[in-house]
């Protein structure tokens, strides 16, 4: 029957959306929150900028110059972050983040966000003619360990070209936040003029198994969200416009480099050896007199990506957390929750009253697609004995079936519309589930420590076919596929029989899918699916 058709569409619908990763769109920009004017020094690059070539006789480049010591390493310590910046090249080495682990082992490390310490390129200032990442920036600090935990803090570093040219980096650390103010000088005290682009470098780790949520390189231009898958660099590695911000993202971590003044500027991405993936952002064309000097400002980002803590950075930073094409829904969900949770501090119980109140809030609709259900499965017989009698007649037995719908007043589509209309929320909650990192490394109870993992209970010394590690009993799976199947025996059978065979399958399916989904997304499933069965027999029995 119709109804049975389309129930199993919203099913393929379901398991389609589980196998494939969103795509996500972009919402319109708020205003800025912060409005920044130009300094004296951006005023004298646009009148540097406005030298005619054909007045520039000498220009400049910067020359390799070979260090003179071994470089030292910085560590700056902040209530929020422990961040080490070598000088060679003046970049970070390490970031790590005092309030997150990298697992939920006692012993386990602090979250690191800088992939590999040997090898990289965070917080680099280079040129389009010269690299300096090899480069010696001298310190102008003779502490190794600077205490940023209390008051704010500056370190600066800076090397000399031999030709003239002294690039300045200076870092400002804050005890109250994850953002670092940058701030890049360009000295020309050699005889020439100086041209060439200046870029500022990120670096992150290319996620090793897809996601589904967004990881990858970002940025935010002409106040929209670029999100850069990272199998889709090779064709899409340059971007341009208006930038905000860019950024590397992981499921629940970034790093983002904030230019203070917009401008027109290029983001280009690349795939370094190991699969690490460098964003530059690229100023175009510096200018700089001889005797002359110019100040670039920027903010730096790196922190987990909480709702309250991108909103209380600024800069649109809240834009990165986007769950797909419902996150207008996703977002006020996910406030909910942490509204529950400050009242009950488990996110698991948090979870289960969102999901009551969302239920709720719909509950008007289930009414409605329950009743229709309930009207189609007493005229069942009637529509069999349709289907046999004009079996070898299709256009006589639709002709049949809508005479017989007319005759009792009921509408195929009333059982099915319904749930369509509530599906937009159900996979914003599933979307918003995934990615918020309220839920990683939180504890529900029992055996589920962790409700960005998959439940386990027990562990297997063994792999388990189909089965991510770690290997043990899914529980919380395994009740809910039992109420999927409750469910489908509770929902009127089609008279097709290769659809009556295909829906029976539908529970065993989604159980295996949901096997290795956080258990946070499955508690949501299983308690949706109680209130759902709850739902379905009062209704089923009101209307008798």
């Amino acid at each position: 029957m119709e109804q049975a058709r389309l129930l199993l569409a919203i099913a393929l619908s379901f398991l389609v959306f589980f196998l494939w990763e969103f795509f996500f769109v972009s919402h319109e920009e708020e205003k800025p929150k912060e409005v920044i004017t130009e300094t004296q020094e951006q005023k004298d690059i646009k009148k540097t900028q406005e030298i005619k070539p054909k007045e520039i006789e000498n220009v400049v480049k910067p020359e390799i110059v070979t260090p003179t010591r071994d470089p030292q390493v910085i560590t700056i310590n902040t209530p929020f972050y422990t961040a080490k910046i070598s000088e060679k090249g003046a970049v970070f080495t390490s970031f790590t983040l005092t309030n997150y682990k990298e697992t939920l082992e006692k012993d386990s490390p602090l979250k690191e966000l800088i992939p590999n310490q040997n090898y990289s390129w965070t917080g680099l200032v280079s040129f389009s003619n010269h690299n300096t990442d090899k480069e010696l920036f001298l310190a102008d600090s003779s502490e190794k360990i600077i205490d940023a935990s209390k008051e704010i803090k500056n370190i600066q570093f800076s090397w000399t070209s031999p030709n003239g040219i002294i690039i300045e980096k200076k870092y400002t650390f804050s005890p109250i936040t994850y953002v670092i103010d940058l701030s890049v000088s360009i000295k020309n005290l050699s005889k020439d003029l100086f041209k060439d682009d200046l870029h500022l470098s990120l670096m992150g780790a290319s996620p090793l198994e897809s996601s589904y949520s967004f990881e990858g390189p970002s940025a935010l231009i002409e106040k929209k969200l670029e999100q850069i898958a990272p199998k889709e660099i090779a064709k899409k590695n340059e971007l341009k416009g208006n930038v905000t911000w860019m950024a590397v993202e992981t499921r629940y971590f970034m790093s983002s480099i904030i230019p203070k003044l917009k401008r027109e500027a290029r983001i280009k991405l690349s795939l370094t050896p190991g699969d690490f993936i460098l964003s530059e952002y690229i100023q175009p064309a510096i200018l700089v007199e001889q005797g002359k000097q110019v100040s670039f400002d920027y903010s730096l980002f790196f922190g987990p990506k909480s709702m309250k803590i991108l909103k209380e950075a600024n800069y649109d930073l809240s834009k990165a957390l986007n769950f797909g094409m419902f996150d207008f829904i996703g977002k006020p969900c996910l406030i909910l929750m942490n509204m529950l949770h400050s009242v009950i501090p488990n996110y698991g119980i948090a979870i289960i009253i969102l999901t009551i109140l969302v239920r709720l809030l719909l509950w008007p609709l289930g009414n409605k697609s329950y009743k229709s259900m309930n009207e189609m499965k007493k005229i069942q017989p009637l529509i069999s004995d349709i289907r046999q009698k004009y079996k070898s007649d299709p256009k006589k037995m639709n002709e049949e079936m809508m005479k017989l719908y007319k005759v009792y007043k009921i509408n195929p589509m009333g059982g099915c519309l319904p749930m369509l209309l509530q599906l937009p929320v159900f996979f914003a909650l599933y979307q918003m589930l995934y990615a918020a990192i309220e839920l990683r490394h939180a504890p529900f109870l029992g055996w589920i420590k962790d409700l960005s993992a998959p439940d386990r209970l027990f562990s297997f010394g063994f792999s388990v076919p189909l089965m991510q590690p770690p290997y043990g009993i899914p529980v919380l799976t395994i009740i809910m596929g039992v109420t999927m199947l409750v469910q489908q025996k509770m929902t009127p059978q089609a008279g097709d029989p290769t659809q009556a065979k295909i829906m029976m399958w539908m529970p065993i399916i989604f159980t295996f899918i949901f096997i290795n989904f956080p258990s946070g997304l499955v508690l949501y499933w299983l308690v949706s699916n109680i209130i759902s069965i709850i739902q379905q027999y009062y209704t089923t029995k009101k209307l008798g």
